[in-house]
């Protein structure tokens, strides 16, 4: 995993190039391992702190769960921000007292059960002996079908691919989720593959920030490299319904330590690795697919897009296995392959992006 916040060290990456292909490869696994060593000392920080409900729960990738909630009635508010009372069971027996509330914008509106943000009790959290960060954000298929549940385990894994570049990222985990109708007992449960993500909160607290809520913050405010990284990553994945200044499908939170802005993406639908059927690049891009790609470059140093393109090269090779996932099929993940592959097909031999890729 590399880290956004060390990605000074990849500074020494220019001259590298001048030495043969072997030496080069062995210089450039020592310089992404320099920067795992930040990355322990976090985790032992962590280590240090309360688990969160989203730990406990998410722990093993695809556990299955069911949530017992007056979904019709849910369904019926989704406009609104109005909390319902609800039971999440996992499938070792334990139950949790939970309140959920539509959440999002597109999908709100679009999906036959909008997305989730879930929150447990305060109580129960403290009784367990977990931290007070009580809300987990649910990701739902918008169609009840098969292909649905493709394009909720495509985004999934996009989630998982931007975790291989950066340890600045959202915790996405997988999950089976059974919906069980409390309006109507006599339906027939609903089975999905669901993501739950974690919260702003709780992201915020893990890196040592705070949610920045002010918008049009000037790039120069922002950890370069890190922002770098995702602008990169979302042309890798052929997504352009982002945008830093209006907060678009990424969050911003502000070191404590640094003051500097770190950048998160999230939200992968309108990509071409996911390929929604609904999905359609931004207006400003000409592009005329999701399947091409267009640079977003947001004000950004070329040097740094330039340096996020060679840590993305280096794990190119990383990126492959977590598109073929046991929970996707074949023929899907052989087209996340491909499309990936295609990406660096025509940036070899490249520094700099070229501002649109057709595939």
């Amino acid at each position: 995993m590399v880290s956004g916040r060390n990605f000074s060290t990849y500074a020494y990456l220019s001259p590298v190039q001048h030495f043969p292909y072997e030496m080069r490869n062995y210089i450039l696994q020592f310089l992404f391992l320099l920067t795992l060593a930040p990355c322990s000392a976090g985790a032992q920080q962590a280590d240090s702190r309360r688990a969160t409900i989203f730990e406990q729960l998410t722990e093993k990738e695809g556990v299955e769960m069911t949530l017992e909630t007056d979904l019709t009635t849910f369904i019926g508010q989704k406009r609104t921000n109005n909390y319902l009372p609800g039971k999440l069971l996992t499938k070792d027996g334990k139950s949790y007292e939970v309140e959920i509330r539509p959440r999002g914008r597109y999908r709100r509106k679009v999906s036959q059960i909008p997305p989730m943000k879930i929150r447990f009790s305060h109580r129960e959290m403290e009784t367990a002996g977990l931290d007070s960060l009580n809300e987990i954000k649910i990701a739902l298929p918008a169609f009840d079908s098969e292909a649905g549940n493709e394009l909720i385990v495509k985004e999934y894994l996009a989630y998982r691919l931007f975790e291989k570049l950066s340890d600045a990222h959202f915790r996405a985990r997988l999950i089976k989720l059974t919906i069980k109708d409390t309006f109507d007992p006599k339906s027939k449960p609903k089975k999905m593959y669901a993501i739950f993500v974690e919260d702003e909160e709780e992201v915020a607290a893990r890196l040592g920030g705070v949610p920045e809520e002010e918008f049009g913050v000037p790039i120069e405010q922002y950890e370069t490299q890190q922002a770098a990284l995702v602008a990169m990553f979302q042309y890798l994945i052929g997504n352009t319904d982002w945008d830093f200044s209006m907060h678009r499908n990424v969050q911003l939170i502000k070191m404590k330590e640094t003051g500097k802005i770190t950048v998160l993406p999230y939200d992968f639908d309108f990509s071409g690795f996911v390929s929604a059927p609904y999905a359609v690049p931004s207006s400003d891009s000409g592009l005329k697919t999701v399947r091409e790609r267009f640079l977003m470059p947001s004000g950004l140093d070329t040097n740094a897009l330039n340096e996020a393109v060679k840590l993305i090269k280096i794990v190119e090779q990383d990126l492959y296995p977590v598109c073929r996932s046991k929970f996707i099929s074949k023929p899907a993940a052989g087209d996340m392959v491909k499309f990936l592959e295609s990406y660096f097909k025509n940036m070899d031999g490249k520094d700099t992006p070229p501002v649109t890729m057709k595939n």
